[in-house]
């Protein structure tokens, strides 16, 4: 009985040492098969038709909160930078794609690829890196408004402040939707601005109202010391909003504009853009000028620009000061003419428009495949005022653009009139005298969107 009883436990000590064996080595395996799939994922690769892909940015570190990531940007990068998108998968003969085109202005099939989120290539001057910026107490309530924006576009403009904002800075973000049909910036949209959880705040607009008012509308909702509008189509590069807040900080008369990089409207590639100063002709078209080195070099790097125009769609301006000057012109439609209008309101009304070159910001070159007859209807009728109310006696230059125009209504001029005579502004001469004497040099000038000349 006894033998038996030995026999039967060596048998089952047999059996358990043979199963511990076994189950050992298969976890061994599956750990190292785990890593080594591990080892031959990419660290910067977003998968192309896979809901809720997103870019890997950084595996070498815990991934931070898009706001106290600006702590570490003076580290040596480790953070990979997508390569310029050289095959667009872009097909000129595909509806599908030429609708999208059409639709957003640029490249959606690219747009989504690369996500919400990715790492632009720093293109300020290198002397830019060793400027100090003072911590001011001024905060900052940045503006973006959109109508029917390509989601990920959107996104990304979002993300780049959350990312590469110093906290003390950013009040919040308000996002003011200008009546947008599309389904993905509805539900969608609200969904991921609760996900950053930050002070992000959606309006929506109950009918069209056009970029001038929503901004208008959006800086009602600000609660910020200065005023920051983006377009809905940008990302910001480093140390983008110091540069702006301490001039501000030291003159709050100061209107400043970033230098605007270029994000090609088909690769979306990222390039850096020459300096430049805002400019137009007497169409009221915006271009860019020429700006020398020896016009901006300082000893300490970049000196601000002095600009006679700015392009519009970004810039910074203390809040009770752009509600002393008159805001905008409330008079006008949906966009186009706003832009000139409010820079030649800062330069006689005492105020001072500048580019800061050591701030950088990039913005999609949109390509529309056809004109909006109610944008070029709103853009004529916004140049027409601009013309009656500030270019006095040479408005007479604007109309030999086309003699047609004097017939054109443009609407009630007397608050916008009585705005200049309150402000005591000075007369249009001065401007050409003072600041632009190389306005005739563009008579016959074309429009420039956004890009200067290399």
């Amino acid at each position: 009985m006894r033998s038996l009883v030995v026999y039967c436990f060596f048998y089952a000590s047999l059996t358990f040492g043979v199963w511990t064996a076994l189950l050992l080595a298969y976890f061994h395996h599956s750990h190292v098969s785990s890593q080594h799939k591990q080892a031959q994922e990419p660290s910067s690769v977003l998968s192309p038709g896979r809901k809720g892909s997103q870019q890997v940015l950084d595996i070498t570190e815990p991934m931070l909160d898009p706001r106290e990531r600006w702590l570490d940007r003076d580290r040596p990068k480790r953070r990979s930078i997508l390569p310029p998108m050289r095959n667009t998968n872009f097909n000129f003969s595909n509806p599908e794609h030429l609708d999208e085109l059409s639709k957003y202005g640029f490249n959606a099939i690219v747009s989504r690829r690369l996500g919400g989120l990715r790492e632009v290539p720093d293109t300020r001057d290198k002397t830019c890196y060793h400027k100090v910026y003072p911590v001011q107490v001024l905060t900052a309530s940045v503006i973006i408004c959109f109508h029917n924006e390509e989601f990920n576009a959107l996104l990304r403009t979002v993300s780049s402040v959350l990312y590469l904002t110093p906290p003390y800075f950013l009040q919040e973000i308000i996002l003011v939707d200008d009546k947008s049909e599309f389904a993905d910036l509805q539900g969608k949209l609200e969904y991921h601005m609760e996900v950053l959880q930050r002070n992000i705040k959606l309006v929506r607009n109950k009918q069209r109202e056009g970029l001038i008012r929503s901004r208008m509308i959006g800086a009602q909702h600000a609660t910020g010391d200065v005023l920051v509008f983006l377009d809905s189509h940008c990302e910001v590069n480093q140390v983008w909003l110091e540069p702006l807040m301490a001039v501000i900080a030291e003159n709050h008369h100061a209107v400043v504009c970033p230098s605007i990089d270029v994000i090609d409207a088909m690769t979306l590639e990222y390039r850096a853009s020459p300096p430049a100063r805002g400019a137009f002709d007497w169409g009221l078209r915006f271009r860019w000028d020429t700006v020398f080195s020896y016009e901006m070099d300082g000893p300490d790097g970049p000196n601000p620009i002095r600009s006679p125009a700015m392009a519009g769609g970004i810039f910074a301006i203390y809040k009770q000061y752009f509600y002393e000057i008159g805001q905008y012109d409330k008079g006008m439609e949906l966009w186009g003419g706003e832009n000139v209008e409010i820079s030649l309101r800062i330069w006689l009304c005492g105020g001072q428009l500048l580019v800061i070159p050591c701030s950088r910001v990039g913005h999609v070159s949109k390509q529309h495949l056809e004109t909006d007859p109610a944008i070029r209807k709103a853009m004529l009728r916004n140049s027409l005022r601009v013309a009656h109310v500030w270019l006095d006696e040479y408005k007479d230059n604007f109309f030999l653009q086309n003699p047609a125009w004097r017939r054109v209504p443009h609407g009630d001029l007397s608050e916008r009139l009585a705005l200049r005579r309150r402000l005591r502004c000075r007369p249009f001469r001065w401007y050409l005298d003072t600041l632009f004497p190389d306005l005739e040099a563009f008579m016959d000038g074309e429009r420039d969107e956004r890009e200067p000349s290399p």
